[in-house]
């Protein structure tokens, strides 16, 4: 017996008749045909399947598809900047060598601009520990903590920016 799921994906409302067995990562990717969700250990251990459910960082591999009913889901696919191009997070891990094969990537992306959200200006100890939850086989993590302090910046300066443009304190 099959289920009918509603919720917004990248900003685009979408509705299907699934099993109710069917995981999260599972439904973005075969369902909705979003790859870039990657899908490594299906345990949650790796990360590989990070997305934003309802502004959150969560392992998608982790979670049912019907919990996510009426949510919000932001994949790698629906990551911009504020001008339409690359998010700083995405600009800053090409600039600072990131990233290798790129398996982790769209995993360790996600999760990184959930923790830089939380975090406005972290600690090298603060990324570390935030990426904590999402292996990379070969990078050796020390580009991803440049790269994310990198975005951190930037992501700071586009708030401050947007702030003063809406005419409140910096």
């Amino acid at each position: 017996m099959n289920i009918t799921v509603s919720m917004t994906v990248n900003g685009k409302p979408v509705t299907a008749e699934i099993d109710p067995r069917t995981l999260l990562a599972q439904f973005i990717r075969e369902n909705l045909r979003l790859t870039g969700t990657h899908v490594g250990c299906d345990t949650g251990q790796c990360g590989a399947c990070t997305v934003h459910l309802n502004g959150h960082a969560v392992k998608a591999c982790n979670i049912l598809a019907a919990q996510a009913q009426g949510a919000t889901l932001l994949t790698i696919e629906g990551v911009r900047g504020v001008d339409g191009g690359l998010h700083p997070m995405q600009a800053a891990f090409r600039e600072h060598h990131g990233l290798q094969c790129g398996f982790c990537t769209p995993g360790m992306v996600m999760n990184a601009i959930d923790l830089v959200q939380r975090h406005l200006h972290p600690a090298e100890e603060v990324i570390r520990a935030g990426l904590d939850g999402n292996l990379c086989r070969c990078t050796g993590y020390h580009n991803i903590v440049k790269a994310v302090q990198a975005a951190a910046a930037r992501m700071a300066a586009d708030t401050t920016a947007a702030t003063l443009k809406q005419g409140g304190q910096a």
